[in-house]
């Protein structure tokens, strides 16, 4: 009986086997024998001439010799974000009177884990893995102002000594993504004691040509990633003495600590006493203790500055290594207080401040490094201090500027603009408890109003009605937050 199916249209059909459709675009064709072809042909010279293939154990045996491989391996690793200095310091190494090398760039190096041991075996010839190529470089801040210098992702140089002797140096840099968190110089070379020298001497390059040497800096991490400790250069503030309004008593008090000790070290230290010096400023919001931190980095020229701020504060150890390395230097360490509990990163660990503390008293006598700490809570501080006496030297109180000091910061912060005076006595009487914000405020608002009661294109100028109404303004009660905001609840 001949089978038969139902279709939807309810007609009957006999059951065929469904014929194969080919696309128009893969019907065969007699171009595709020759393709095939082509590919075979490769496919066997590739597999023939796989042993002429350069490879990083040929270039290096072909540099070191025929006992390459079982040379021993020096290694000095510094942390991941010291890569711009230790390739500052290779390029120093390499340049040295009659040395010569050839830089080999590496490909095939991500995601894998190797070393200069591996390379001269069989891992320098594996097919997948790390091979001669073009060298990858990646540009890292050297300076401010978006200053780079280009840096060896991970490349070998292939040296010649004066005299003969040949090395071969790995530099790799940091791999946040495979858990490599340091940057890597391995050496290798037919003389032993030679390559061991060599590694001293790269690692005091490093910190000779080090790019942070005098520069202002802050750390900061990555906010996505894998958390790199990432270094930022800033311009040198430039800021006088009379742009600083503070009691002459206590500017004095602050320089003779900061800067004086950096100008006397010699004569301090002949007599034999020590320049490690920490200062604390406190008091309330806006007084001015910022103000004064950018003050003491201006005045100290040529002294490596590094900045801790809010995220970063538990960056203390790094920051305290690069001070020691690079003296005369200053660590700062702004709101202080909001590090007296927290921990650091890991289980165990005590509150950063004593860690702090503990770096700060960790230091050589001689070291030329101050700690300058501010905070708006020194009751916070004063448990920790009392326990840890002797790493701050001096604590100096800032305080809400008086009649003088505040005529003086509006005088200041007038700058170029045209105001009417003839108020002004009245006008610092109702300012009693503001800080040097409100002042600075106060005159911004006044030029704004002056400006909305003027034509568009006149020359601005406040008078004593406009800066009264400002006052007013700033004083209203709907304002109580913004004069929160300023640091200043006048009376």
């Amino acid at each position: 009986m001949r089978r038969t199916r139902v279709s939807y249209s309810g007609s009957y059909q006999p059951l065929t086997a469904p014929s194969a459709v080919v696309p128009d675009g893969l019907r065969p064709e007699l171009a595709d024998v020759g393709r095939l072809a082509r590919r075979g042909v490769r496919a066997l010279v590739g597999a023939a001439r796989a042993g002429e293939r350069p490879q990083l154990s040929r270039v290096l045996a072909a540099h070191l010799g025929d006992a390459a491989e079982g040379l021993d391996v020096v290694e000095e690793t510094w942390p991941g974000y010291e890569h711009v200095n230790v390739q500052a310091g290779v390029d120093a190494w390499l340049g040295r009177p009659g040395r010569r090398h050839e830089l080999v760039g590496v490909a095939g190096f991500q995601h894998m884990h190797f070393g200069l041991g591996d390379l001269l075996g069989s891992a320098g010839e594996h097919p997948h893995g790390p091979r001669p190529g073009n060298p990858a470089t990646v540009n890292l801040a050297c300076g401010p102002d978006g200053e780079v210098r280009a840096c060896q992702r991970c490349a070998i140089y292939l040296v010649t000594e004066p005299d003969g002797d040949r090395a071969a140096l790995l530099l790799r840099g940091a791999s946040p993504e495979m858990g490599m968190t340091q940057v890597s110089v391995q050496l290798v070379g037919t003389d032993l004691a030679g390559v061991a020298g060599a590694a001293a001497e790269i690692r005091a390059a490093s910190v000779e040509h080090n790019v942070f040497r005098g520069q202002v800096l802050s750390f900061g991490q990555e906010v996505f990633g894998h958390g790199q400790t990432l270094p930022q250069f800033h311009r040198r503030p430039q800021l006088r003495a009379d742009q600083l309004v503070l009691a002459p008593a206590t500017l004095a008090e602050i320089q003779r600590q900061v800067v004086d000790v950096a100008r006397h070290k010699e004569r301090l230290l002949a007599a034999g006493q020590h320049l490690k010096r920490g200062v604390l400023l406190y008091g309330p919001p806006g007084v001015g203790k910022t103000h004064t931190v950018r003050y003491l980095v201006s005045s100290l020229h040529g002294t490596t500055v590094i900045q801790l701020t809010g995220n970063a504060l538990h960056l203390i150890a790094e920051a305290c290594s690069v001070a020691r390395a690079l003296q005369p230097a200053m660590l700062v360490v702004e709101d202080v207080d909001l590090i007296a509990e927290d921990r650091g990163m890991h289980p165990g660990q005590h509150p950063l401040l004593f860690q702090l503390l503990n770096e700060m008293d960790g230091l050589a006598e001689d070291a030329d490094v101050v700690f300058v700490l501010t905070t708006n809570r020194a009751d916070l501080l004063e448990p920790a201090l009392a326990a840890r006496p002797g790493r701050v030297d001096q604590a100096v109180a800032l305080d809400l500027p008086d009649a003088a000091a505040r005529r003086a910061l509006f005088e200041l912060y007038r700058g170029e603009l045209e105001v009417d005076t003839s108020g002004l006595d009245d006008v610092l009487a109702r300012t009693e408890g503001v800080t040097a914000s409100f002042l600075k405020e106060l005159l911004r608002r006044a030029a704004l109003v002056a400006a909305s009661r003027t034509p568009d294109g006149g020359a601005l100028a406040v008078s004593a009605g406009d800066l009264t109404a400002a006052l007013d303004e700033l004083l209203d009660t709907r304002n109580a937050m913004t004069r929160t905001l300023l640091g200043s609840v006048p009376g």
